[in-house]
């Protein structure tokens, strides 16, 4: 099912996945993609990919606050909208993931709650589920915690464990297709109800184009020039 949907929806995400990659390199010096350590099906690790949302050579914790200082202007847009998670769909095609399925964690909170991500991890992990759909505006939670790591392995993790818990037990073929669908819209709605913030993210990625069109034109003149 994962590769027929892919069939009808890599046409319309390549060419989105294109222009972010072009932006993300515009707009700051770094790679275009992140590699993030999981846990996938049966304990085994593997690399998440996602576009690079963080300033190169940043450091600090796992997890991202809305208001992180990290992040680039498109980094920003990305985060809210959810599109960092597109490349994510090479880990799809090599098989180290779902289109639906429990979110991927990190080893560190797998091995806090291993008995609860040994049955979790029976399965395939997702690019999005009912936990990552709950808990999209999980950025914004984490917002003025005093302690982000702790707030989110404490309080939030627990109540993503039993959303995947749930999947795992009751998954159906009908209730991913709904789970996809949702999904598909998600970056839509966040972009209405994070209109402001977007903008300022959108403002740079103009800046970004308007600095590729006119190397463009510089190349296509000197070219000329010497033709």
């Amino acid at each position: 099912m994962d590769l027929l949907v892919l069939v009808f929806l890599v046409p319309v995400i390549a060419p989105v996945a294109a222009m972010i990659a072009l932006a993300i390199k515009l707009d700051s010096p770094g790679p275009v993609l992140y590699r993030s350590r999981r846990i996938g099906r049966g304990g085994v690790p593997f690399d998440m990919l996602k576009f690079r949302k963080m300033r190169g050579g940043s450091t600090g914790p796992p997890l991202t606050a809305y208001d992180d200082e990290r992040f680039t202007p498109i980094g920003r847009f990305l985060m809210l909208t959810k599109l960092d998670e597109l490349p994510q769909i090479w880990n799809v095609v090599r098989g180290d993931m779902r289109l639906v399925g429990p979110r991927p964690e990190v080893p560190e909170f797998v091995a806090r709650y291993q008995d609860s991500y040994d049955e979790i991890l029976s399965v395939p992990p997702g690019m999005t589920g009912v936990a990552q759909l709950i808990y999209a505006s999980e950025a914004r939670v984490l917002v003025g915690a005093a302690d982000p790591i702790g707030h989110y392995e404490n309080e939030l993790l627990p109540a993503k464990i039993e959303f995947d818990l749930a999947y795992v037990r009751h998954r159906s073929t009908r209730g991913d297709l709904a789970l996809l669908a949702r999904t598909m819209v998600l970056p839509a709605r966040r972009l209405k109800s994070h209109a402001r913030g977007i903008s300022v993210a959108l403002r740079s990625i103009e800046l970004s184009l308007a600095v590729l069109a006119i190397l463009t034109l510089l190349i296509t003149f000197a070219w000329a020039a010497r033709t």
